[in-house]
């Protein structure tokens, strides 16, 4: 599998992946984008951004990258950027298919993106992603699983996936919503000749969502790499938002609340990488320094009195605008 590449990789921080959801469009629900990004989201000034969190990650020893087609030019920035540094061979790309951006690289669209699990929209999307990224994408997933979703059921399209996957693909698939716990339950019984489909999961945790974790245990002790996302909630775990709880740790480690979030995810035994979502430089050098942060029992028990309810967690993720 192409995560075993990570091992190599020269530094710890080679546990955090970064994620171009933020940079690969002008408009999301991260909170703080108008201090992050300012005025100027040109398709040239993201383009740019993009490439220097690449460069500034790589240097610092981050070896997975992900993308999606539904983030934008995110798959185009990644593409280019591997084209201009041919000494990234140790780098794994992750992609994803199955929504679609309709924003028109507009921050006030009325509708960014629509989703669509079927095997046209596979075959489109994956045909799409094949011609930025070609032999360099590594990981192809569903984007957002959900437990009703006709993906879990489709047999054919589970035997298009299987047939990537003996090409040398590996496939997985991501999930979002109070139930991912279920999803990532169902998707570990999808097989294809009694084999098993899907090689990775990328899920939301972190100490404000922590649902999902029993399932992604199961499935890590199943063989499947699992990949952390929105580990700072959107930026809700960040300053000014953090609640004083991790603001109170966060001074206690003397790190910021972002790495001690970070920090508290990688803890997990079953985490195989934890994606930063980082919009800056000063960002993800702050997220990377989560690989060093020490927390004592005390400190993970008082975060973890931070756990919501799925329920409530994701209505105010569905709340959150796009900006």
């Amino acid at each position: 599998m192409p995560f075993a590449r990570l091992a190599t990789a020269t530094t710890p921080t080679c546990h955090i992946g970064l994620g171009l959801a933020a940079v690969g469009r002008p408009g999301y629900i991260n909170l703080g984008r108008d201090r992050d990004l300012g005025e100027d989201r040109s398709v040239e000034a993201m383009r740019e951004r993009t490439h220097d969190l690449l460069d500034a990650a790589y240097a610092q020893g981050v070896r997975y990258f992900d993308v999606a087609r539904s983030y934008g030019r995110s798959e185009e920035f990644l593409a280019a950027w591997l084209a201009a540094r041919p000494d990234a061979d140790d780098v794994v790309v992750g992609s994803k298919w199955g929504y679609t951006y309709t924003a028109g690289w507009s921050a006030e669209a009325e509708r960014h993106e629509v989703k669509d699990h079927g095997l046209a929209t596979y075959e489109r999307q994956r045909a799409e992603t094949d011609a930025l990224l070609g032999d360099r994408l590594d990981l192809y997933q569903i984007h957002s699983l959900t437990p009703d979703s006709p993906a879990l059921t489709d047999k054919e399209l589970h035997a298009k996936l299987a047939e990537a996957a003996e090409r040398g693909l590996t496939v997985g698939f991501s999930t979002s919503g109070p139930a991912q716990a279920d999803t990532i339950r169902a998707a570990l019984a999808v097989t294809v000749d009694d084999k098993p489909l899907f090689r990775t999961v990328q899920s939301t945790y972190n100490v404000l969502e922590t649902s999902a974790g029993p399932a992604l245990a199961e499935a890590h002790d199943a063989g499947l790499t699992v990949i952390v996302k929105e580990g700072m909630a959107n930026g809700r775990l960040a300053e000014p938002h953090a609640p004083d709880v991790l603001k109170g740790v966060a001074e206690e480690t003397t790190q910021g609340c972002d790495a001690v979030a970070l920090a508290a995810v990688l803890r997990q035994p079953w985490a195989g990488v934890v994606l930063s979502g980082a919009a800056t430089v000063t960002q993800l050098g702050s997220n990377l320094h989560a690989t060093v942060v020490d927390l004592d029992d005390d400190q993970l028990t008082r975060l973890g009195t931070l756990a919501e309810d799925p329920r409530a967690y994701w209505e105010r993720r569905g709340r959150l605008p796009w900006h």
